[in-house]
């Protein structure tokens, strides 16, 4: 019973952290297809919150990691000038340092899954009233 309780509880924080994830790519992305990914993060929370529990949201805030890691990747060649060669010649670009965004997306992983982790300990011994 316990085991199957620890498990569903993972599978709201996973839900907890697409709706952060969706969140985040969504304000990163508000000119262009933003909006769809935040009416798809409401549309989430308000499902989560009412069939979830209240503890998992914290996913949420793991899942805002998710554009920090990406945004390290895309400027994993940075900082400063980098270019490729193509068959058409070559294409340079800008890049940034990618340690903060890496930085950044760690700190907010690790709370995430720290909070969580922390409620679901805390919430262990407490059980709920036989009907």
């Amino acid at each position: 019973m316990d085991s199957e309780r620890r498990r569903s509880g993972w599978g709201w924080f996973l839900a907890w952290f697409a709706v952060g994830a969706c969140l985040a790519v969504g304000l990163a992305a508000i000119l262009t297809v933003g909006l769809v990914f935040l009416v798809l993060a409401a549309v989430g929370a308000v499902l989560l919150l009412r069939k979830g529990p209240r503890n998992a949201a914290v996913g949420g805030l793991a899942g805002l990691a998710l554009p920090l890691f990406y945004l390290a990747y895309l400027n994993r060649g940075g900082p400063g000038n980098v270019c490729s060669s193509s068959s058409g010649g070559q294409t340079c670009i800008d890049e940034y340092t990618p340690v903060p965004f890496l930085i950044g997306g760690a700190l907010v992983f690790v709370a995430g899954f720290v909070i969580f982790l922390m409620t679901e300990r805390g919430g262990r011994g407490v059980r709920p009233p036989h009907a």
